[in-house]
């Protein structure tokens, strides 16, 4: 049965529709994946560059925490160093403390049987034992002007003397018994510090090994002879003192006691040990041709 004309127009325009929908459709749809695909790759982009600054913050992070673990590695050891020093220090204080702390009583029982006693027809003084051989030392000023003299010994023996030589201008005087005592040791007067503590060993007044106690005042003083060779102390010296020695804590002797200042109070001098010992060695090479001290 054939079409009418109205007819066959309604169904040519319904497909005409159709088609345009069709068509419509798919530009749309085209459009939304266009837009979709944009969308996605702007969105990776994003994605790429966030990963990139991520993994460059990380690199960042990383090697400033290296650089820190680096600077706690070297801030341990330097605290480590001072942790050590501070131990040291302490044990330091610790034995200065100590030393201190202690007092001269043992160091005056070693040092006073090597300390003398020297009589003169016209003064007395001090002396002391400086080496093996009975060597004894004292101030020049002590023996000046004398025709006799007599050493007395901590255990009350009298001994007679024998001049070895003088030294005037060091004001040092260089003896010998013939029997053997110990004798004291000299120290290093080049490390001394002001405010040391010292003891001086005498006869001051006749008063025989009489013990004063005091500091170093100061080193390098000039002496009569205007030599920077003294140690000024506030140990009491009096007459009698001179020739005996100054003794520090380690009971070394290092100086020994020459003059004080007079109508001053606590104002002694003493030669400094270094050149005690050059001035002994200077005597003995002079008159037996040979060094005493080493």
């Amino acid at each position: 049965m054939a079409l009418k004309r109205h007819h066959k127009w309604m169904i040519g325009s319904f497909t005409t529709l159709i088609i345009i929908y069709m068509i419509t459709t798919g530009i749309l749809l085209n459009a939304i994946i266009a837009r979709q695909n944009l969308n996605y790759n702007t969105l990776n982009s994003k994605i790429t560059n966030l990963q990139l600054e991520t993994r460059m913050k990380f690199n960042t992070i990383a090697s400033s925490l290296r650089e820190l673990e680096k600077s706690v590695s070297s801030t341990k050891k330097g605290l480590t160093k001072v942790e050590e020093k501070l131990q040291e220090s302490q044990m330091e204080l610790s034995k200065l403390k100590a030393t201190n702390a202690k007092d001269f009583s043992g160091i005056i029982e070693n040092s006073i049987p090597s300390v003398v006693t020297i009589v003169t027809d016209v003064s007395q003084g001090t002396g002391f034992v400086i080496s093996e051989g009975g060597y004894i030392v004292t101030n020049a000023h002590v023996i000046q002007g004398a025709e006799k003299a007599g050493i007395y010994t901590y255990d009350g023996k009298i001994h007679q003397v024998r001049l070895i030589g003088i030294d005037e201008f060091m004001d040092v005087c260089l003896l010998k018994i013939e029997e053997e005592y110990p004798p004291l040791s000299l120290g290093d007067s080049d490390k001394i510090s002001i405010g040391e503590p010292v003891i001086a060993i005498g006869n001051p007044l006749g008063l025989q090994f009489s013990v004063t106690e005091g500091i170093i005042s100061a080193i390098h003083r000039p002496g009569i002879n205007g030599v920077k060779a003294y140690i000024q102390t506030d140990a009491a010296l009096n007459p009698g003192n001179s020739g005996g020695p100054l003794i520090n804590k380690e009971g070394k002797v290092i100086g020994i006691n020459n003059f004080k200042t007079i109508g001053g109070e606590n104002l002694g001098f003493a030669l400094e040990s270094n050149y005690l010992k050059k001035t002994i060695n200077q005597i003995a090479q002079q008159y037996l041709n040979q060094t005493i001290l080493e």
